[in-house]
């Protein structure tokens, strides 16, 4: 029996590893204490907590902005200058005459200028004192 030929029964303890698993030794990269030296340590994006305190941002009790219908807003000037006397308005009109891209949109009249005479609103949202303003002038909003 030589002593090169002598098979170990119980396998050597392997060397310690510093730093938890071993290569880059003892802080194994991440420095000494603090937030980002600690196991599982994650930073959150500052944005996350910045959109959680704007309940805008997130869509708690508003609609989402990006999806945000946008109302389109007309004056009784604008009316003044396309419509004639006694005409009916609708969102039908409105894209004929050349004030409304489509007749899906959402439109609000509000009473800036003046309406000509007998004018028929139909279909369109109408600000309080623009309602007044057709009621004056012999018109009617349904």
């Amino acid at each position: 029996m030589q002593l090169h030929t002598l098979k170990a029964t119980h396998r050597g303890r392997r060397g310690r590893r510093i730093g938890r698993g071993g290569k880059r030794g003892t802080y194994s990269g991440k420095g000494v204490k603090g937030q980002k030296s600690r196991a599982g340590a994650k930073i959150r994006p500052a944005i996350r907590d910045y959109i959680k305190s704007i309940p805008k941002l997130r869509g708690e009790e508003f609609p989402a902005l990006p999806g945000r219908e946008k109302i389109q807003i007309l004056h009784l000037a604008d009316l003044r200058a396309a419509f004639s006397e006694g005409s009916l308005v609708t969102p039908k009109t409105l894209v004929t005459a050349g004030l409304l891209i489509s007749a899906k949109d959402a439109v609000k009249l509000l009473a800036d200028g003046e309406p000509p005479e007998k004018l028929v609103v139909r279909g369109v949202a109408v600000s309080h004192s623009a309602r007044e303003k057709i009621v004056q002038r012999g018109g009617k909003v349904e």
